[in-house]
């Protein structure tokens, strides 16, 4: 069992079918074709995989589908944060049942005034209640999106009580300064980065890796900033087409442009599925970049 998630993990999109369940059998597929192309882990049920639209029962499913695909259950991190503290515990126990350690841990969101000790207390309250040695929680830091923070001294103090059990950080703000911050607070700590642009320097300052939406779209470009500081300029390229509209149903029109598969588009609601003419301007760019890169 590895104790922090290390390399490049996809933060899988979730395709529906025509009555907007979970497609498993896309999915697993999906997983499958993300792992042959270079991805070392799958996390399903992240902001990308519109994690908080879907019931525990509908993200345990799901990953049992993956899992009798053939993907290792030590290659999946399972999103399973939730705003109520015994959801989470529940849906993480449930997880590991199906034998993942790794669990990508949103803090509870909803009060957005809590103070920081009230998040270290969720997270303690979390990890004694799913009560296993065996657990890799990897908190998830996207105040943006979530509405609330993970405090880089609240993971610090969580690593000193509970040792590896809290494995690590994902940090999505797309703040560099916020990444060295959790960096300073938890050096014993994996760090990871959502915004691909920040890969090369972030492993450079000690980081572990990536969890990362564009991962569905363009691995190869994103494996490439592991080891190529030039990479960088494509990247930053292959993000720039997704920009001016809401990230996840673009990425989701482009998957379905690239794959001639037009249920890839179909979002849950409060979201909007994306023009399927901007998606298929994004997977031609993303081609473009691609081709020129491999030329």
């Amino acid at each position: 069992m590895s104790d922090v998630i290390r390399g490049l993990w996809a933060a899988m999109a979730t395709p529906l079918d025509a009555e907007g369940h979970i497609d498993h059998a896309a999915l697993a597929r999906h997983g499958l074709a993300l792992l042959d192309q270079g991805c070392d882990g799958l996390v399903p049920f992240g902001t990308t995989g519109e994690g908080p639209s879907f019931s525990a029962a509908e993200r345990l499913a799901a990953t049992e589908a993956l899992l009798k695909a053939g993907v290792q259950a030590d290659r999946i991190a399972l999103g399973t944060g939730c705003p109520a503290i015994p959801d989470t515990v529940a849906l993480s126990r449930q997880a590991m049942a199906l034998g993942l350690t790794h669990m990508l841990i949103l803090p509870p969101y909803f009060f957005r005034d809590a103070p920081d000790e009230g998040m270290e207390d969720a997270f303690a309250a979390i990890v004694d209640g799913v009560g296993s040695d065996r657990l890799r929680a990897t908190l998830y830091h996207i105040p943006q999106v979530s509405g609330v923070s993970v405090p880089a001294a609240v993971l610090g103090r969580l690593r000193k009580r509970f040792g590896a059990v809290i494995a690590g950080v994902k940090d999505s703000t797309g703040d560099f300064d916020s990444f060295l911050a959790f960096r300073r607070e938890a050096p014993d700590c994996g760090a990871l980065v959502g915004a691909e642009v920040h890969i090369n320097r972030a492993l450079a300052a000690g980081g572990t890796g990536t969890i990362c939406g564009m991962a569905n779209l363009v691995p190869d470009l994103v494996r490439a900033m592991f080891t190529d500081p030039a990479a960088e300029a494509n990247m930053k390229a292959a993000c720039d087409l997704i920009t001016g509209g809401h990230f996840l149903p673009l990425v989701k029109a482009a998957i379905a442009a690239a794959t001639g598969d037009a249920a890839w588009r179909t979002v849950r609601p409060p979201l909007r599925a994306a023009d399927p003419a901007r998606g298929a301007r994004i997977a031609a760019g993303l081609a473009a970049l691609q081709a020129r890169r491999a030329a």
